[in-house]
């Protein structure tokens, strides 16, 4: 399964939100995750997400800056994704 990750920051930012998920499915994601918070909050549906993937899918993201705060964060990421 090809799952998706979406995130913005503020309600001004929709028309960039509509943009990451409009992408995440041209990529083939059939589940996508989406929420509107800050980098620096607590990231339910990313979450949610990590979780719900499984060995062999495919996690998507628009770009590193939707998803992770720092390179470390990154790397705490991939790690649990692996």
């Amino acid at each position: 399964m090809n799952i998706g990750y979406a995130r913005i920051n503020t309600l001004e930012q929709q028309a960039d939100f509509e943009t990451q998920v409009d992408a995440l499915k041209r990529a083939g994601c059939e589940k996508i995750f989406k929420e509107q918070v800050s980098s620096v909050g607590l990231r339910e549906q990313l979450d949610l997400a990590l979780y719900t993937v499984r060995e062999g899918d495919v996690f998507t993201v628009t770009g590193l800056d939707r998803l992770a705060r720092s390179t470390a964060h990154l790397v705490k990421i991939t790690e649990k994704l692996q």
